[in-house]
């Protein structure tokens, strides 16, 4: 039990990788670098391997229920300060654990997060190499490897939310890597604003969670609605919690409409590319939907809903994924897209598949991308497809990789991806023949768009203008090709794992995943049509290879002999359908008009911020206006009613009648003076007054 005892050891190592280069990589040589955060991660997927591979006996002996491993309480303490109301009115108790989970769905996240970034690591030191910031790009691959280890081990919403968001931290780091570029900046800041939407509506929903269950740990959480199924099948708390942590995977997995971050995540260097927007970051949503599958299953609403806009965006990013020219931007779509595949098949009741798909897309997805980021490297940083060609003698491991990489995603048999595909597509007929026509039409649209990219960059003929470009094309060093090498061994054998039973197999990969997703609540998922199994499943297997054989047909005609100036079949059949798609349906343009109001009517700049700044005109014309205007009357009255106090109140009504009385008390104020001896000299006065006046009379 050495490996799972010591399982918080595994997100610790690329964490102490990344706090060295924060703290003295400016000091050490690349190679150092190089040693420490390859090092770290190689060791993490060691451990990875040990961990899982002791779990495997152990969950054999203990009935295959989860290990867990808990270090100590983080948030709440036996107390009770953090006591709360459940729902139904009975007494809970927050609590979050620092504390790891392994069980066979965080197995198998944990083992190709660990293999497929330790291949992208190694790959790194060669891409990277002569860029500046060397210990800071891996300083941000450590920290990324750190949190994306822990929302996959977090053994509670939580714990799983921190890492959630280190990874949207470390996302926006690294597509801004170049932030000298003010397009890279964009799109980072592009990435951290709307990923933000999606975290709240996490946030809100963990809230219900704990109001419904009185826990947010996994088994916690699992255990209460499986045995509680009977009575929360159909409850709107279950609806609102659900449909609220599906809004935080549609941010974080770029599902409609919140996926225009990740187009725009290509500013970044090709191997965060790879890392964290093909392989591991963008299925963190699809992962904590997959470990909810207990709450998602008892509201049909939230399965519909997530079912729905899996197949919605499948098709979307597919059709603008057929005329894009960066060949970046085209695999960006694509991953858009097989999102939504994995959506689809959440949605309809197939987690196994789903999650299948995440598995063998992990390894041919960052094969395509890493790929990319070679042919990049040999073109000198040209990523235009118009001005590439007749590529594929020049670079023959990159060509040989990438077309095993394409013949997967396309589901070609017995690639990786024609398993996990056609897989899908079976569930998404048994549940609505509605969204089996969504998602072939998506197959299609995929083989034509990637067999596209081959044609343009590999096979028609060549249309690099620069001859310092074409003269200096080569071969990417060893660094790179051999993770290309070993992700197109597992683009091709990763498949394997979930052989059907239809065609001989016994799906070991689905028989792995049993403990996790089979409960009596899925009994009362949304009704499948189970009508017409057997042949009927080898006819939509034959119709799905066939979509694969004809999307390769059309790219095949239309590009194969694509020289300079060709014109797009779609351009020439339906210019209006053409810059639609060349300009992503406008949803950008759309957002632009909405949020900033970058586009304008004369002078008056509209959309919200245009609300913003006629608000602002409002308050500071209208309102502050008023607020001055009464302060104005204000006071003029309290001037009037100063001047009416002082001279007619004071003046005439309080001081008027004492200066009246002041005059008219005057000639008798004049003869009381209130002196004994001037009164006797006046009565002597009077006295002698009166005699003189009788004597003279």
């Amino acid at each position: 039990m050495l490996f799972l005892d010591h399982i918080w050891l595994i997100p610790l190592l690329p964490a102490v990788g990344a706090a060295l280069m924060f703290f003295f990589g400016r000091r050490l040589q690349k190679s150092t670098v190089s040693a420490v955060c390859v090092g770290s991660v190689v060791l993490a997927f060691l451990m990875a391997c040990g961990g899982v591979l002791q779990y495997t006996n152990w969950g054999a002996a203990n009935g295959h229920r989860p290990y867990e491993k808990i270090l100590y309480t983080w948030l709440g303490t036996d107390t009770g300060h953090l006591n709360y109301q459940k729902s139904d009115g009975t007494p809970a108790s927050f609590r979050a654990d620092a504390g790891f989970l392994l069980d066979p769905l965080s197995s198998i996240w944990l083992l190709f997060v660990t293999g497929v970034g330790m291949l992208i690591h190694i790959y790194s030191t060669g891409y990277m190499a002569h860029e500046g910031g060397y210990y800071r790009f891996f300083g941000y691959l450590n920290l990324f490897m750190f949190s994306m280890l822990t929302l996959i081990l977090a053994n509670n919403y939580v714990l799983m939310f921190v890492g959630w968001e280190g990874v949207g931290l470390c996302s926006y780091l690294l597509i801004g890597f170049y932030f000298h570029r003010k397009s890279a900046s964009d799109a980072a800041n592009k990435a951290f604003i709307v990923n933000r939407i999606g975290d709240a509506g996490f946030i809100l929903g963990m809230f219900f969670v704990a109001w419904l269950c009185g826990s947010l740990r996994f088994i916690d959480v699992t255990g209460f609605a499986r045995d509680h199924a009977a009575t929360l099948m159909g409850n709107p708390i279950v609806t609102a919690a659900t449909l609220l942590l599906f809004v935080g995977a549609c941010g974080k997995s770029a599902q409609l409409p919140l996926y225009v971050w990740l187009p725009d995540a290509m500013e970044g260097p090709t191997p965060v590319s790879a890392l964290i927007h093909a392989a591991t970051m963008v299925t963190a949503g699809v992962y904590m939907v997959a470990r909810s599958n207990a709450l998602f299953v008892l509201s049909r609403e939230s399965m519909l809903v997530v079912a729905i806009v899996g197949a919605l965006t499948a098709i979307f990013a597919a059709s603008i994924g057929l005329v894009q020219n960066d060949i970046k931007r085209v695999l960006a779509y694509s991953t858009v897209s097989q999102l939504g595949y994995m959506f689809l098949a959440l949605g309809v009741g197939a987690f196994s598949a789903g999650v299948f798909h995440v598995f063998t897309h992990a390894f041919f997805k960052a094969l395509l991308f890493l790929g990319a980021g070679s042919v990049i490297h040999a073109m000198s940083g040209e990523q235009d497809m118009r001005n590439m060609g007749a590529l594929s003698e020049k670079i023959p491991v990159t060509f040989r990789t990438m077309l095993v990489a394409t013949l997967a995603i396309a589901g070609i048999p017995i690639l990786a991806g024609f398993f996990s595909k056609d897989e899908i597509l079976w569930q998404a007929w048994k549940f609505s023949p509605y969204l089996w026509a969504i998602g072939f039409a998506t197959a299609l649209m995929t083989a034509f768009y990637m067999f596209r990219l081959m044609y343009l960059t590999f096979w028609s003929p060549s249309r690099v203008t620069s001859h310092e470009v074409e003269h200096h094309i080569h071969e990417s060093p060893k660094s790179m090709t051999v993770p290309l090498v070993v992700l197109a061994f597992f683009s091709i054998t990763a498949g394997w794992l979930g052989w059907p039973a239809s065609l001989g197999g016994s799906n070991h990969f689905e028989k792995f995943l049993e403990p996790v997703f089979a409960n009596a609540a899925e009994k009362e998922a949304p009704p499948a049509n189970e009508s017409g199994l057997g042949l009927t499943e080898y006819l939509l297997m034959g119709l799905s290879v066939a979509a694969a054989g004809v999307g390769w047909l059309m790219a095949s005609r239309a590009y194969s002999n694509a020289g300079k100036g060709y014109t797009e079949p779609i351009a020439a059949a339906a210019p209006p359908v053409y810059d639609t798609l060349l300009n992503k349906y406008y949803v950008d343009e759309g957002y632009d008009y909405v949020f900033t109001g970058r586009r304008k009517l004369g002078d008056v700049r509209l959309g919200v911020m245009g609300l913003g700044e006629a608000s602002s005109w409002f308050d500071s014309h209208v309102i502050d206006g008023a607020v001055n205007a009464a302060g104005w009357i204000t006071r003029s009255t309290a001037t009037f009613s100063s001047w009416w106090d002082k001279w007619i109140i004071d003046g005439i009504g309080v001081n008027g009648p004492a200066i009246l009385a002041r005059m008219l008390s005057y000639p008798a104020r004049l003869f009381e003076w209130g002196l004994v001896q001037w009164y006797a000299l006046v009565m002597t006065a009077g006295l002698v007054g009166f005699v003189f006046y009788y004597v003279y009379h």
